[in-house]
């Protein structure tokens, strides 16, 4: 028989509308909202980047119009760099402020939390 296979929880610096930009791939270059973080997969949904089509079959009881639809595909947490705004991408750091730990700037020093 197999063995179960678990997935392990990553330890994700990336937040949800964190601003992103892409490093490799085909969309390199281009920068946009991160819209979902799927740390099991260590993966991230990225507003306007790695657009594919999809064939949508109508479904008049929700409402919806068939055709071919474009939408985002999730890309590997390791191509994206999180953006700091005064920098660009950096990468990230941990500070404890007070009570709470918070993201910092590896270059300036500045605090990406809100």
């Amino acid at each position: 028989m197999g063995t179960a296979t678990t997935k392990l929880h990553k330890r994700v610096d990336i937040r949800r509308n964190d601003t992103v930009k892409v490093m490799t791939g085909r969309d390199r270059g281009k920068e946009g909202r991160v819209l979902r973080v799927l740390p099991d997969e260590g993966r991230v949904l990225v507003e306007h980047v790695m657009t594919v089509k999809k064939h949508v079959r109508p479904n008049p009881q929700r409402n919806i119009k068939g055709g071919i639809a474009e939408q985002e595909r999730a890309i590997p947490l390791s191509n994206v760099a999180l953006v700091c705004g005064t920098c660009g991408p950096v990468r990230i750091g941990h500070e404890v402020q007070g009570e709470r730990k918070v993201r910092v700037c590896k270059k300036c020093g500045a605090t990406l939390d809100k």
